[in-house]
């Protein structure tokens, strides 16, 4: 069994579904410990039962700075360090433009920017010399997708944000970089996105004809790169965005 991660502690917020639920399975199976987030108390619960014993819950929401302090108190109480972030919890919704109403704009810019910009700065006094940071962006932050402008601009930020922390984080050997999906159907489609399982398979079947490999993605397959990202396997990276798209963003 690879240990990419023995010995490693690892927060993965939004860690009680879709993306951050698979990705806390591969860093336990790679030896780390995982602590999770998740708004919704029983989902979280679930989840770390799921998880087992390598894992803890902490119930919180990314925009509520005082919840993220509680959290970030949770961590050092339990283990006093941290050496990997996954800053994944973010949500968004279908809506075009001329239908943009202010709370949607504050809404999600507040969970992915505003929220995964303190998720970091929060986590700093915690992490270790070496640690990685990894956001969860998206394909859509460079590609045109109807209806979905504000989501799309919440994720070129974490884009930017990468890059500019890079490089204030260089002198504490930090890296951060940026795992960017693309279409990967995860409970979301419906909790945020309020699809049905019939639009569900027409979003997907209209994804694959604009894809090269012809298929969406699976939660474990981006798993497996935030992994990469945040082993020392990736050692020389930092700043980066690395697409798991299946090519639908590279053509």
């Amino acid at each position: 069994m690879s240990t990419k991660l023995a010995g490693k502690i690892a927060l993965v917020t939004g860690g009680s579904s879709g993306l951050g639920l698979a990705t806390a399975k591969r860093f336990i199976l790679e030896g780390a410990k995982v602590v999770v987030t998740g708004r919704r108390q029983a989902e979280l619960d679930l989840a770390v039962t799921e998880l087992g014993s390598s894992a803890f819950g902490v119930q919180g929401d990314v925009s509520d700075l005082s919840e993220l302090d509680r959290l970030y108190e949770s961590i050092r109480e339990r283990y006093g360090r941290l050496d990997i972030l996954f800053a994944n919890a973010g949500g968004g919704a279908f809506v075009p433009l001329g239908e943009i109403t202010e709370e949607h704009f504050d809404k999600y810019f507040g969970i992915n920017a505003k929220g995964t910009l303190f998720t970091v700065q929060k986590a700093l006094p915690l992490m270790t010399t070496g640690g990685a940071i990894v956001l969860n962006g998206s394909m859509v932050s460079i590609k045109g997708l109807p209806g979905f402008s504000v989501y799309a601009a919440t994720k070129a930020a974490l884009r930017s944000y990468a890059r500019t922390w890079a490089v204030e984080l260089k002198g504490k050997n930090i890296r951060v970089n940026v795992v960017s999906p693309g279409t990967v159907v995860t409970p979301a489609y419906k909790s945020e996105l309020g699809m049905n399982d019939e639009q569900i398979k027409a979003f997907e079947a209209q994804a694959a004809l604009v894809t090269p490999l012809g298929r969406s993605g699976t939660p474990d397959e981006i798993a497996r790169a935030v992994v990469f990202l945040a082993s020392d396997d990736s050692s020389y990276m930092t700043g980066s965005e690395l697409f798991v798209d299946g090519g639908a963003a590279q053509i």
